[in-house]
C-alpha cells in the first residue's frame, strides 16, 4: 500500500510540473480557462500537506490512547506518508526561493 501512495504522490508531483511547465501558459502569461493557475495549485499543495499531518498526528494520538480500531500498520503508513509530504514542501519551498533569489540577482 505504501508503494501505491508513493506512486500516487510522484504522479500528481509530475502532473504539477507539467503544467507549471506548460509552454502555452508561459507564452501567454494568463491562465487558460480551466487550468489552475500556480498559486491555487500551490495553495492546495499546501493545504495537502497540513491535512497529511493533522491526519497523521491524529492516527498517533489514537493509537497512543489505545482506542479500539487504531491500528499500528495504518497509522505508521500515515505517518511516513506526512514526513514524506512535508520534505516534499520543504524542497519545493527550497527550489523556489533559490530561483526568486537568481531572478533577483539577475541585471536588468
Amino acid at each position: 500500500m505504501s508503494t501505491i501512495d508513493v506512486n500516487n504522490l510522484l504522479s500528481q508531483m509530475r502532473q504539477m510540473t507539467a503544467q507549471v511547465r506548460a509552454p502555452a501558459a508561459v507564452a501567454k502569461a494568463v491562465p487558460v480557462a480551466g487550468q489552475p493557475d500556480f498559486s491555487s495549485v500551490l495553495k492546495e499543495s499546501v493545504s495537502a500537506v497540513g491535512r497529511s499531518q493533522m491526519e497523521a498526528g491524529r492516527m498517533a494520538a489514537s493509537f497512543e490512547r489505545g482506542d479500539p480500531g487504531a491500528d499500528l500498520g495504518r497509522t505508521m503508513i500515515a505517518v511516513q506518508k506526512a514526513d514524506l509530504s512535508l520534505r516534499t514542501m520543504v524542497e519545493v519551498r527550497n527550489k523556489m526561493v533559490d530561483a526568486y533569489k537568481e531572478i533577483m540577482n539577475m541585471p536588468v
